[in-house]
């Protein structure tokens, strides 16, 4: 069952940036104490990040290829005209969840699920759409609801 978070949405928009980017922080460092993402890595299943010309070189250069290899092999153009990879799960995603090039991934995977960044008030909308993706924020957003 979806949870309506529109009034919830209403009442972060009306906190101070400052306070809201706590709180969130807080409740980020909290529910990672609990959720292992190799319990899940949902996110590398199903949401495709996008790729910049650095992620494309650092990964290149992981791989031991050239950057058009890399580009040829794993990612294609989006609707934006971002470069994504071609097909989900990520292709360097392994059975056992763990990422085959952790050390190198691309800077949406390593910033996700967002919630810990500045100015969340800005990415409120993408963040509640994460919930079904993402069991930390899905926790986060729970536990905001209980709370205000």
């Amino acid at each position: 069952m979806q949870v309506d978070y529109s009034g919830l949405l209403k009442r972060l928009r009306k906190t101070k940036p400052k306070e809201l980017d706590a709180v969130f922080n807080e409740l980020h460092d909290k529910a990672f104490t609990r959720i292992d993402c190799l319990d899940c890595a949902n996110c590398c299943k199903s949401l495709g990040p996008r790729v910049t010309e650095v992620d494309i070189k650092r990964l290149a250069s992981h791989l031991k290829i050239k950057e058009s290899v890399f580009v040829n092999t794993y990612l294609r153009i989006d609707e934006d005209k971002d470069y994504v990879f071609k097909s989900m799960p990520c292709p360097f995603l392994m059975n056992d969840n763990y990422c085959m090039v952790y050390k190198s991934r691309p800077k949406a995977c390593r910033e996700y699920p967002h919630t810990n960044q500045k100015n969340i008030k800005s990415i409120l909308s993408i963040s509640v759409k994460n919930i079904d993706t993402c069991p930390v924020v899905k926790e986060i957003f729970d536990r905001l609801e209980s709370d205000l």
